[in-house]
């Protein structure tokens, strides 16, 4: 009776943490449905700028930086949660196996990835959800504008789990460029702007969509490997609960087997007495 009421108690413990784990995997999948809607507006509004980059710099060809070598920053997108699979451990292989120079730096999105770190790079909090992607870009922005402002001409890099790709992503914003070619146009758009106050400006709100996009990005990556994640974990756990069902089956068959046997053995004894 003993084993059975510990199969018991063990399917209970089980059955508790499947509900946990579903409700996790709910959390996740409607969060990549809000982030879907999130990503594609902000998706639109960077290929529209990049073709505005674009057409601009085919007609004002002295803007078009290339990169220079001098301090390059890197920004490093990990995880705010856990039970994403190997999510930071992807991005940490990354920055063991380029082992960039002595002046580049590193900024560390998310309080998973940054714990793994022991170095003094600048650690800031992720985005649980959605909702909270506006707050993250704000601090993200803080970090890079006093950043920027002591190294003029400085290279901006920002590595994440890309969405479109499924796979680990280095995309360079500054110098801007990876742009799409631009359309021929037999004459230059007319600007309200002086080219450099105009071309400013652009990078300005350049930098800033494709932060965003890339922080919704990465959380949309995180979510669905988090999916994927609880997925893998409920069909472990059902394969446990099946497992331990059928040993508690195993032993109720085998304590009514032995009762049996003492009623049987009982009735024999009370009819040898009887006798």
């Amino acid at each position: 009776m003993s084993r059975r009421r510990e199969f018991a108690r063990r399917l209970e413990a089980l059955t508790e943490i499947a509900g946990i784990m579903s409700a996790m995997k709910a959390l996740a999948l409607m969060e990549t449905r809000i982030l879907r809607d999130f990503l594609d507006c902000q998706q639109g509004m960077l290929a529209s700028i990049e073709t505005a980059a674009a057409d601009f710099l085919a007609w004002h060809p002295e803007f078009a930086a290339t990169p220079e070598a001098g301090p390059e920053l890197y920004v490093l997108l990990g995880s705010e949660q856990g039970f994403c699979g190997d999510y930071n451990e992807v991005l940490l292989s990354w920055l063991r196996a380029q082992a960039p120079g002595a002046s580049a730096q590193h900024i560390v999105v998310g309080q998973r990835m940054a714990a793994r770190l022991n170095d003094k790079s600048v650690q800031l909090a992720g985005a649980s959800v959605a909702d909270e992607v506006p707050a993250v870009l704000q601090a993200l922005s803080a970090q890079l504008r006093q950043w920027l402002s002591a190294h003029p001409g400085a290279g901006l890099s920002v590595l994440y789990h890309c969405e479109a790709s499924g796979s680990l992503r280095l995309r360079r914003l500054l110098p801007l460029g990876d742009l799409p070619a631009p359309a021929p146009t037999p004459w230059p758009a007319d600007l309200n702007l002086a080219p450099a106050e105009f071309f400013a400006a652009l990078s300005g709100h350049y930098l800033y969509a494709a932060l965003n996009a890339v922080l919704y990005s990465a959380l949309m990556t995180e979510n669905r490997q988090r999916l994927a994640h609880m997925e893998n974990a409920l069909h472990k756990l059902d394969e446990d609960r099946l497992r331990l069902q059928r040993q508690a089956n195993a032993q109720r068959q085998e304590d009514i087997t032995e009762e049996i046997e003492i009623i049987q053995l009982s009735a024999q004894m009370l009819a040898g007495t009887g006798s």
